[in-house]
């Protein structure tokens, strides 16, 4: 089958790779019927250092069930199933606390032998505890946004419910991703009465307004620190959710955070210290966040995406097929791309 294999930083090839086979009775294998590109995927080709084998790529993906062990109840074969970004067997204790991402069973895909999302099938591990079975069929208009369920809308769901965001809450958003887009669409679906987005390109902040985004902010820096005091009467907001990853987000989240406030940490970080000193004490910060369990809000959030009352989908802006990923991944890293679709 073709797969896409990352061999270092701007070096993405799609390439012929094994066919995905049983090798456990709790095993599925999954024909991939939508796939895309993460941003988190863009740091590994930013500076991912050249190796021989390379890795390979993609966590996020839709498919058909073709083939499953002995031991996996529950599905049967051409069932379409959603993969969250992390597999994992939904009975440990973790699991059961909500925590799939530390599943004692668990793991992420592309690593040590497990298949990735980019390509034409997937060798799913724990296939009964991973996989959520869809009630539509593999050529749905709905498919876009029910691949958001495997990670960017779960994610930015994790977001803003790490950070209390409810009914007359407020809360700015920092980054015009993806990740970012999401958050300020389950903020304004759990019922946040002021929703500040901090973004500079004008057409993604436009999808955020869409998406229930009551102000934007472009400035950044002290900047945008001084603009969300202005428009929140000089509190901050009571959350905070930094969903670029970057030390100067981080910076720009605690200057802007309302005492008693939480933020929460979704973008995958390039920095290790956070600066957490007397101030942060003296105004009880939070702060909170992590890898979303996407396997923990899908069912909670897959009936809205159902009726249409959600649409997280229209964050992609560009599909393309397979032998197109390495175009798709220059695309997102120049930003002429939002988040590229994939159609094997």
């Amino acid at each position: 089958m073709r797969a896409t294999v990352m061999y270092g930083a701007g070096d993405v090839r799609v390439e012929n790779v094994p066919d995905p086979k049983i090798q456990h009775p709790s095993d599925a294998v999954v024909r991939v019927v939508r796939s895309c590109i993460c941003g988190s995927d863009l740091w590994p080709y930013a500076q991912m250092p050249a190796t021989p084998e390379g890795r390979r790529m993609g966590h996020e993906f839709l498919g058909v069930v073709e083939e499953l062990g002995s031991d996996v109840s529950g599905l049967k074969r051409g069932d379409l199933v959603v993969a969250p970004f992390v597999w994992a067997d939904n009975t440990c204790d973790f699991c059961r606390e909500g925590l799939h991402t530390s599943c004692r069973d668990g793991g992420q895909w592309g690593p040590n032998g497990v298949d990735g999302g980019q390509g034409e099938a997937v060798r799913v591990p724990q296939a009964q505890g991973t996989l959520v079975k869809l009630p539509v069929a593999e050529d749905s208009a709905l498919l876009p946004s029910l691949l958001t369920l495997s990670d960017v809308f779960c994610t930015g769901h994790h977001g803003v419910v790490t950070s209390k965001v409810g009914p007359g809450r407020s809360v700015t958003v920092i980054g015009d991703g993806a990740v970012g887009l999401c958050a300020v669409l389950a903020a304004k679906r759990l019922g946040a009465e002021q929703i500040i987005l901090m973004g500079r390109h004008k057409d993604r902040t436009d999808l955020g307004r869409d998406f229930g985004a009551t102000d934007v902010v472009a400035e950044r820096g002290e900047e945008g620190i001084e603009r969300v005091r202005e428009l929140t009467g000089g509190d901050g907001t009571h959350a905070v959710v930094e969903a670029v990853g970057a030390e100067q987000s981080m910076h720009t989240a605690l200057g802007i955070v309302r005492d008693g406030g939480a933020i929460s940490r979704l973008g995958v970080p390039q920095y290790t210290d956070v600066p957490l000193g007397f101030p942060t004490i003296m105004g009880n910060i939070t702060i909170t966040g992590g890898a979303a369990p996407a396997r923990a809000y899908i069912e909670e959030l897959l009936p809205d995406v159902l009726d249409g009352t959600v649409e997280p989908g229209r964050v992609f802006d560009r599909t393309i097929g397979l032998d197109d990923v390495p175009d798709g991944y220059r695309a997102m890293a120049d930003r002429t791309a939002l988040k590229v679709l994939v159609r094997p």
